[in-house]
């Protein structure tokens, strides 16, 4: 069993149109919290991210927002986290993302969403990490992105075992199980040679 003590989440800092989304962003923010794993995410208060946050924070949960500057001045930036952190680039706020946490979590977003969770999968099939990461299929949200990654396995693209370091699941305590129950396959020898 993994010990998860933080957990990354991504997603959108739009609300979107589906009710349940909210909902689940709220009870899984309530669920790390009782659970005592740590929520760290990019610091909105608005959005789905800020629902996560909210439900953290409202079961005395820890919550690290991480934000670039230049994304502080714009967006709402929510005041009553546990802690601020702030970079100087979205790819510096990515690292440090990935520094503090045991593992990630996709919610539904959009275009930031989609990039910080295939970043994070890359860096695993790169074995620059072995952290679970799970995704939260609300209502079906990602069974388009799903088909399309079995279709990158189908089409020689996408290897199996790579494609099945993405957990998912649409339910929440399944898929922190399967998190928390992760075993990450042994790093290709090649790829530790050339390790920096």
């Amino acid at each position: 069993m993994n010990n998860i003590s933080s957990l990354c989440v991504f997603c959108g800092s739009s609300e979107g149109n589906d009710v349940k989304v909210i909902k689940e962003a709220y009870l899984l923010g309530e669920k790390l919290a009782q659970q005592h794993i740590a929520v760290v995410y990019g610091a909105a208060k608005i959005g789905v991210m800020g629902k996560v946050a909210e439900g953290a924070l409202a079961q005395k949960g820890k919550v690290i927002g991480i934000i670039p500057e230049f994304l502080k001045l714009k967006e709402v930036v929510h005041l009553g986290l546990t802690e601020l952190i702030v970079t100087e680039t979205m790819h510096e706020r990515k690292m440090k993302m990935q520094e503090c946490s045991d593992g990630f979590i996709t919610l539904p977003g959009g275009f930031g969403t989609l990039e910080e969770l295939f970043e994070v999968i890359t860096w695993a099939q790169l074995g620059l990490h072995q952290k679970p990461i799970g995704l939260l299929n609300i209502n079906g949200f990602y069974d388009p992105l799903l088909q399309m990654l079995e279709n990158m396995v189908k089409q020689g693209f996408l290897k199996t075992e790579n494609y099945k370091l993405l957990l998912v699941d649409d339910d929440i305590d399944q898929l922190l199980d399967k998190m928390k129950s992760f075993v990450p396959t042994e790093v290709p020898k090649w790829l530790k040679a050339n390790r920096v």
